[in-house]
């Protein structure tokens, strides 16, 4: 069966640390998938409010997300701290791609590798909006 594969870009834009919560944990006593999205989440809207945005206004405009993938490359488990590396690439019209590279902070082991395709979007047309110049312009 093949399996996904993430090209994770060399360079980055933001970095973020976020600790693994005790609500974080499985019934396996690791990471669990639903909190690695969540995770993500986290350290997504962090690297918008360095740029004084937020998901529902990016130069006027909101973000969603239309797809999403993650490689689990090993467990994380309670206590850890996380350091998540954001690359935000492939602009189109109306999105781009944004890696994430997530590590354990002190080993520097490699717990994860994930990639959210996001657009642009305006609630009030509830349409797709076209990607704001100045967003683009933070990520060369």
């Amino acid at each position: 069966m093949p399996r996904i594969t993430i090209d994770v870009p060399v360079s980055f834009h933001f970095t973020t640390e976020i600790p693994i919560r005790i609500s974080d944990i499985n019934y396996g006593g690791h990471l669990g998938n639903d909190s690695v999205l969540s995770i993500l989440h986290e350290a997504r809207l962090r690297m918008l409010v360095e740029h004084g945005w937020s998901e529902l206004n990016v130069e006027g405009v909101s973000i969603i997300m239309s797809d999403s993938a993650v490689v689990y490359k090993s467990e994380g488990f309670y206590g850890e701290s996380l350091r998540i590396q954001i690359s935000v690439n492939d602009f189109s019209k109306f999105g781009c791609d944004i890696y994430y590279l997530v590590r354990e902070r002190e080993s520097g082991r490699v717990v994860a590798q994930a990639k959210t395709g996001i657009a642009f979007f305006n609630y009030e047309t509830r349409k797709l909006a076209p990607v704001p110049e100045k967003f683009r312009q933070q990520f060369p």
